[in-house]
């Protein structure tokens, strides 16, 4: 999960841009929203510092992207992106307290970023606190610019799930569907809500939709042949199980496959 939470705000780090780093400069003064030429040059070597902290961070060398965080944020102490790339550090090397205390300092200084929101709500929701995740998931979907809210639907959903409140999990999936019915996670979860329920019909038709777009996973394949176990359709199961033996010889998956393990 910690691997997927990193891809996350990552992503959200990316998307954010030169744009955020610029609030409280000139363009705001002047009632105007910034963009890039209101960056100052120490946002922007703020900036090139972040961008090579991430580069460390993916080549897993953290201490040398601490660094580059520290000489963003002495550039510019006021650097959002800075503050949540450094709290994804910190959540990989199991320092969750300063994880913590980085992603709070970041939405303190961009409190309206839904990225950010979306991300510290997962990061709150893996470390045993999902009540208090689903407000900041909300605070995401409550941005009307936001680019990416199947991400928070989907992410709150699952958070919800691990409250044990199903009919809630439900809703916020479906309107991730609503959002964007291609959405692969989407359908995942989806599927995987109607197999616990044994509605195996509905369950096939949205895992279908992951297996059409091409977006398989040993994950998305197993579930796909317990369904079609459960209905009886062989053909269709022998189908999916070569691929699965084809593509994920090794997975965790394939093994549960030879164990038989259809109910587990």
């Amino acid at each position: 999960m910690k691997l997927r939470a990193g891809r996350l705000l990552l992503a959200a780090i990316a998307v954010s841009g030169a744009l955020l780093g610029c609030a409280g400069g000139p363009a705001a003064n002047r009632g105007e929203l910034p963009t890039a030429s209101d960056q100052t040059d120490n946002q922007k070597r703020a900036r090139i510092r972040l961008q090579l902290a991430i580069g460390y961070y993916e080549q897993r060398q953290l201490p040398v992207a601490l660094d580059e965080i520290k000489l963003a944020l002495q550039a510019d102490p006021n650097f959002a992106e800075a503050y949540v790339m450094r709290g994804l550090v910190y959540m990989d090397m199991g320092e969750t307290r300063l994880a913590d205390d980085n992603f709070q300092q970041g939405l303190r200084l961009s409190p309206n970023n839904p990225d950010f929101n979306n991300n510290y709500g997962w990061f709150l929701c893996q470390n045993g606190r999902e009540k208090e995740s689903i407000a900041y998931f909300e605070n995401a979907l409550k941005n009307r610019a936001y680019q990416s809210p199947a991400k928070a639907l989907n992410n709150a959903g699952m958070c919800t799930l691990k409250l044990k409140d199903k009919a809630t999990a439900e809703r916020y999936f479906t309107r991730a569907f609503q959002t964007d019915p291609s959405d692969p996670i989407t359908n995942l979860n989806l599927s995987k809500l109607y197999f616990e329920r044994r509605d195996y019909e509905r369950s096939r038709f949205y895992v279908g939709r992951v297996i059409k777009a091409e977006a398989l996973t040993p994950e998305a394949l197993w579930l796909a042949i317990r369904i079609e176990h459960k209905l009886g359709d062989r053909a269709a199961e022998a189908s999916l199980v070569a691929q699965l033996r084809r593509r994920f010889p090794g997975s965790v998956e394939y093994a549960a496959f030879q164990r038989g393990a259809y109910d587990e």
